[in-house]
């Protein structure tokens, strides 16, 4: 029976009522996906195997919320040899990610789910463990969401490493390694916040790639239980040059995260202290693949792209910043750890004022940063840019200070 009182908004009737018919579900794993047909299949089969192996006394299906692939991603999923209920469709509502998300939520909370686990379509390196790894500390009553816990190589997530992250962090006072990881787990008490939010929140960025950063800082921020985090091993998935194909996301995830400064300034302007939020699982020792980053092409594209917009960057920073930033735009296009740092606690401010210049002004200076953290690291294996990562966070929050008194003004 579908809720008095609730409305939903991304699912198709037909589907809803399908689901709702066969149900009820203990347990929903999502798959938002879109042109993924190489790699939906294996991500399918491996979360029925984990239903299976670890949860084989509760009833499971695996939903597929699509945005229109045209390369047979539905047909692939659809094909997938499962013994959980298997159902695809295509979502309602604003192309992207968040929304493929949004249908999912919206189909746990009409049929009372316990938990949902969402797994992202591009995944090589899923396992049958994951799921357990996801659900069990959720099914156990000692939180609510569970982020993943990835050994990743050390250029594949640098929004991640040098801004969501460390920010995030210095906040709200819970280290959680990949805030926007792609992978959760999502309890009954969430779920019902998430699809509870007013109509106009999700007509954002949320509904495209700012919804993990949102799901986090919402998490973080409003569930009575802590985050958790979830050892997955080794993250191998369709990765991408920051330089080439990441724009979009860090527009959507930045701007998702500025925002969320505003809604919940009163919780992290009191924050003076960082906790390690619990892992749950015995960290793997593993290596992942290597990804080649064109640091030349960071570097020129963080030089042009400061000088063609001279005009928005001293309108937008304060005098002796703007001066910095032209100095490495006419030198060698290298964004440090501690310009870099101004550069962020600046602009939180002042998104709401700026905000279209602002992200446009952002993106080539990311990419300074993350050209920076390229050579610097160039010769270090995993662990040694891992330290190189949670130096940055360090001093971000040795600054945190000053973030709060520009706030304050």
């Amino acid at each position: 029976m579908i809720k008095e009182g609730f409305k939903v908004y991304t699912v198709p009737e037909n589907i809803l009522e399908s689901i709702v018919k066969k149900g009820p579900y203990d347990l929903i794993v999502g798959i938002p996906s879109y042109n993924n047909s190489e790699t939906i299949k294996y991500v399918v089969e491996m979360a029925d195997q984990g239903l299976q192996q670890y949860f084989p006394n509760m009833r499971a299906c695996i939903i597929n919320s699509d945005g229109g692939s045209v390369d047979g991603t539905r047909k692939k999923f659809l094909s997938s040899d499962t013994v959980s209920d298997l159902y695809s469709f295509v979502y309602k509502g604003i192309p992207g990610k968040g929304t493929a998300m949004r249908s999912i939520f919206e189909i746990a909370h009409v049929v009372e789910a316990k938990a949902v686990v969402f797994l992202d379509s591009d995944l090589r390196s899923v396992e049958p463990f994951w799921i357990e790894r996801l659900l069990t500390p959720i099914l156990e009553g000692k939180t609510s969401y569970v982020t993943p816990y990835y050994i990743r190589h050390k250029y594949d997530g640098t929004i991640t490493n040098s801004i969501c992250y460390p920010l995030t962090s210095i906040l709200y006072g819970q280290k959680i390694r990949q805030p926007i990881g792609g992978d959760f787990g999502v309890g009954k008490e969430l779920i019902n916040i998430y699809v509870r939010k007013p109509v106009e929140i999700w007509d954002s960025d949320i509904s495209k790639f700012g919804i993990d950063i949102w799901m986090t800082t919402t998490a973080i921020n409003e569930s009575k239980l802590p985050v958790y985090q979830a050892s997955l091993g080794a993250k191998i998935h369709d990765v991408k040059d920051p330089g080439k194909h990441l724009e979009n996301m860090f527009k959507e995830v930045v701007g998702t995260l500025f925002n969320l400064m505003e809604v919940y300034k009163e919780n992290w302007m009191n924050v003076d202290k960082i906790a390690e939020s619990p892992v749950y699982g015995d960290i793997l020792e593993v290596e992942p693949e290597p990804i080649l980053v064109d640091a030349k092409n960071l570097l020129d594209r963080c030089k042009s792209g400061i000088i063609s917009m001279k005009d928005d960057i001293s309108k937008i920073f304060s005098e002796e910043l703007t001066e910095k930033l032209f100095d490495i735009a006419y030198g060698n296009g290298r964004i440090n750890e501690e310009v870099w740092i101004s550069v962020i606690f600046e602009l939180s401010k002042k998104y709401k004022k700026y905000k279209e210049e602002l992200i446009k002004v952002l993106v080539p200076i990311y990419f300074g940063k993350t050209g920076d953290f390229v050579l610097k690291t160039w010769d270090m294996d995993t662990k040694e840019a891992e330290k190189k990562i949670n130096e940055l966070l360090d001093k971000f929050f040795e600054r945190k200070g000053e973030l709060v008194k520009i706030w304050m003004k």
